[in-house]
């Protein structure tokens, strides 16, 4: 029994095309319990399954927001990239949706150099203070803080590790789900029937290719 009702039908999500996946050469034998048919050489998702799921999921992240955990959102593949920043940025989330920089987590301490490094240019820019620098010197700290921005701002204000990542393509976030299972941080995963379910605490079934 879930806590809660989540307002997600199995309508809506045969509408997005949840239940469709990949060919049936291109599968993982452990998501077999997830799979409800093979159709014109594509395995379907068994959508009762995926709803089950994303309550079970839906649970975790209502209770761990109420308590004040940090969430990091990761999915940086193009057609994921513009649906995680919107749903990050309603939801007052950190995301990566670029390009996961390795060692991110790993290497934390790197990384909040870094962060502070962005921000001081940040400062400085908007205060004016790169202008009086050499047009050279001015430029160089530009093109770095560009960069820092591309693939830092999204989690500027993150101050530690994160207590929960929630990771849209598992394969394509393969050094990320790494890094979590090695920091031991607990990660809610889409799977699509190419993935491995048991490296994830808590599964979603679905076509990871749908917007």
């Amino acid at each position: 029994m879930t806590k809660r009702y989540w307002n997600t039908t199995l309508e809506e999500m045969m509408e997005a095309g949840v239940h469709f996946s990949h060919g049936t050469r291109k599968w993982n034998p452990r998501m077999a319990p997830y799979i409800f048919a093979k159709r014109k050489g594509i395995h379907i998702i068994n959508l009762t399954r995926t709803a089950h799921f994303l309550s079970e999921a839906c649970d975790l992240v209502f209770d761990a927001a109420s308590s004040g955990k940090q969430f990091l959102i990761v999915g940086t593949k193009n057609k994921a990239a513009d649906s995680i920043a919107r749903a990050a940025i309603r939801a007052w989330c950190h995301y990566v949706n670029k390009k996961w920089l390795g060692g991110m987590l790993m290497n934390w301490y790197t990384t909040e150099k870094r962060l502070h490094k962005f921000r001081d240019l940040r400062t400085e820019q908007k205060t004016g203070r790169l202008n009086c620098l050499s047009k050279r010197d001015a430029a160089t700290l530009k093109r770095q803080l560009s960069r820092l921005e591309t693939y830092l701002g999204s989690i500027k204000y993150m101050t530690g590790l994160p207590d929960i990542v929630i990771i849209v393509d598992q394969r394509e976030e393969y050094t990320a789900l790494r890094e979590c299972i090695t920091l031991g941080i607990p990660t809610i995963c889409l799977i699509d029937t190419n993935c491995e379910p048991d490296l994830t605490d808590i599964l979603t079934p679905a076509n990871d290719d749908a917007i």
